[in-house]
């Protein structure tokens, strides 16, 4: 598994429901990508100029949303992650 580095978070979005409309069903390609997904690893905070380290407000387990483009995507032994920000973070669910 991959150990994110300072501020930085590995999330695993949520699968795209299958979305049907009037009885079409909608392929893959044309799917949005989801914008929410689960907290799998944290770094270790944000270093600061002077040298401090600012913990994380998300930690793993975390049920988050993020923006529709953010984060690069990895694949890790065939599952697809997100490798983000905290700051591409814009709120926690539940």
């Amino acid at each position: 598994m991959i150990r994110p580095l300072g501020d930085k978070l590995l999330v695993k979005p949520t699968e795209a429901k299958e979305v049907k409309k009037g009885g079409i069903i909608i392929p893959d390609t044309a799917k949005e990508k989801p914008q929410e997904g689960e907290v799998i690893a944290v770094g270790t905070g944000k270093k600061t100029d002077d040298g401090k380290v600012i913990a994380l407000d998300v930690k793993a387990g975390d049920k988050v949303l993020f923006g529709k483009y953010s984060g690069t995507e990895v694949k890790i032994d065939d599952a697809e992650y997100l490798i983000m920000s905290q700051d591409d973070i814009l709120g926690i669910i539940g």
